[in-house]
C-alpha cells in the first residue's frame, strides 16, 4: 500500500531545485521527490525485458490505425502557402 509523502521545512535552495526538476520532467513536486528518493536509495530499475513487455502491453490497448499517406500530406500542408 502506498504511503503519503509530506515535504516540510525544505531549504529554499533545495525546494527551488526540486521544483525546477519537477517542471522540467512535467511531474508534481511530490512525484519528483519520490523519483529522487528512489534514485538516491538505489531502487531497482526494471530490466529491458520488463520495460519492453510493459510497452508491448500498452500498445495492445491502443486501437489499430491505418494512416492514408495522402491525408497525412494534406495535413502537413494545411494552412501553408
Amino acid at each position: 500500500m502506498a504511503k503519503t509523502l509530506t515535504l516540510k521545512n525544505l531549504p529554499d535552495a533545495l525546494h527551488a531545485r526540486l521544483a525546477a526538476a519537477a517542471k522540467r520532467h512535467r511531474r508534481s513536486l511530490n512525484n519528483e521527490a519520490i523519483v529522487c528518493l528512489e534514485a538516491g536509495l538505489g531502487a531497482p530499475s526494471p530490466s529491458v525485458e520488463e520495460e519492453l513487455a510493459e510497452i508491448r502491453a500498452l500498445r495492445e490497448t491502443l486501437a489499430p490505425r491505418i494512416f492514408d499517406p495522402e491525408e497525412i500530406d494534406a495535413f502537413k500542408h494545411e494552412g501553408r502557402p
